[in-house]
């Protein structure tokens, strides 16, 4: 088995994991300037709550190489909706963080289903 692979996947989805681990905590307590962007972007009062589910979700999935893969999953599609949400409304400068967040998911689940593979 390849030793440095395990290592980077699991090191970026342990980072992953806590970076949806404080998403969720601050989509659960939202400030201000975020609510007024949910409520800009058309989303209804409750649906931040669905998002830090989600992500919170995703946390939890990402810490154990076993369910990595759906955690990593999960972690894109939220962000790819984030993505997509952002670039809809023309809010770019919003479009940023999500977009990198997205290429890390997509490359922790490559990478976790490379290790996966390779262990069979």
């Amino acid at each position: 088995m390849n030793k440095p692979l395990i290592a980077i996947s699991s090191t970026l989805a342990w980072l992953l994991a806590a970076f949806f681990l404080f998403g969720a905590y601050g989509n659960t307590f939202l400030s201000e300037e975020n609510a007024a962007a949910y409520a800009a972007w058309g989303y209804p009062d409750w649906f931040h709550y669905i998002t830090a589910i989600l992500e919170l979700a995703a946390a939890i999935l990402l810490i154990r190489a076993a369910t990595r893969p759906y955690g990593a999953g999960l972690g894109a599609l939220v962000m790819a909706a984030a993505v997509l949400t952002t670039l809809v409304n023309a809010d770019y400068g919003h479009a940023v963080a999500p977009s990198v967040v997205l290429a890390v998911s997509l490359l922790v689940l490559s990478l976790s289903l490379t290790v996966r593979r390779r262990a069979a």
